[in-house]
């Protein structure tokens, strides 16, 4: 049995990718989810996976996670949708960012504060986040959750585990500041009761937790947001997109720098295994897909676009498997001296 740890990323409805590439993990019998840390959409996949897990195993987890994109809009009556299925992604992700609806509601969200609505104002996530069963996703069973959020007053990160975890800090972990109000959570470090927006901001997703002695070496991160773009943008749209995938992708890039700090100076003993972890780093990714896609389909859960993306995180996921299933336990599979060299 290989056992493996989970690194999720945010980012809106293209977390249905990540749903794909769990339900492809999930048809390899002999690799274990011992940990998981996620942000955003990546929470809520996390959540669904070890809710299932501890329900019914790995047939209880394909069901939480369907059950999931189903209240997310994966599933539904597509009749509307139905003249976008013969449409590239690329096709749809424009055909969505340059439809009326989409602009207004954009300029709306940059224009008007969610504190606006008063008492009309309803995180619409939490009905979503509602049906979870907290009972077996903060129980000891099952793969280990951790769940991350960005203090508004500290600009720290705050990673929630065990009992910790509950709807709030779900949606804490999913809180975009333009669209949703800060979701407030006691924090007893501090005394106080805080204010939390989306992880993101400070890990997407927080790797430190997976450094624990008792987890594997092996961390798998899911990554949603493409590591580089080409071209340069040049439209308002695919510049605050691009604003967008940079600022999510820095805090695991600093996390992923320190890693190979680390792993640099282990091999030229300078330090001992017992004093640092090693880390053994992989990453299951799509980027030409995800090029493809905008800001505009993280926002709107197009039923044609999630379906697209699960099924090419399964494709990734049994890619990844067939590729470098023999390196886990092995050696890393992500060249980090490259990618910072």
């Amino acid at each position: 049995m290989k056992r493996i740890n989970l690194a999720l990323q945010g980012g809106g409805a293209h977390g249905a990718f990540t749903w794909g590439v769990l339900d492809g993990l999930l048809d390899e019998e002999d690799i274990e989810v011992a940990a998981i840390t996620g942000t955003s959409a990546g929470a809520l996949n996390g959540a669904a996976f070890k809710s299932g897990m501890v329900h019914n195993g790995r047939d209880g987890a394909r069901a939480c996670l369907d059950g999931l994109w189903a209240r997310m809009g994966a599933v539904g009556d597509m009749r509307l949708a139905n003249w976008m299925q013969a449409l590239e992604p690329a096709q749809i992700a424009q055909s969505i960012e340059y439809s009326l609806p989409f602009s207004v509601g954009d300029a709306w969200s940059r224009m008007v504060s969610p504190y606006a609505y008063g008492p009309f104002y309803r995180n619409p996530l939490e009905p979503v986040v509602d049906r979870f069963n907290f009972d077996e996703i903060c129980t000891d069973q099952g793969p280990q959750l951790f769940v991350c959020a960005t203090c508004v007053r500290s600009g720290k990160i705050r990673v929630f585990t065990g009992e910790e975890i509950s709807t709030d800090a779900i949606l804490a972990s999913a809180c975009l500041p333009s669209l949703f109000q800060a979701v407030e959570i006691f924090d007893p470090s501090s005394g106080r009761t805080e204010a939390y927006w989306d992880g993101g901001y400070t890990g997407n997703p927080a790797l430190y937790p997976l450094f624990n002695s008792d987890l594997p070496e092996d961390v798998v991160v899911v990554n949603i947001n493409p590591l580089e773009r080409d071209e340069v943008p040049k439209t308002p749209q695919q510049i605050q997109n691009r604003i967008n995938e940079i600022s999510f992708n820095s805090s695991l890039f600093r996390e992923l720098r320190a890693i190979n700090f680390v792993q640099r100076l282990l091999a030229d003993g300078k330090l001992t295994a017992g004093e640092m972890s090693r880390v053994f780093v992989h990453m299951i990714a799509d980027d030409e897909l995800m090029n493809d896609l905008s800001v505009a389909t993280k926002t709107v859960p197009n039923p044609v676009i999630l379906h697209k993306l699960k099924d090419a995180g399964r494709a990734a996921a049994h890619r990844f498997i067939g590729d470098h299933k023999a390196d886990l336990g092995a050696r890393s599979t992500v060249d980090l001296p490259e990618m910072f060299g």
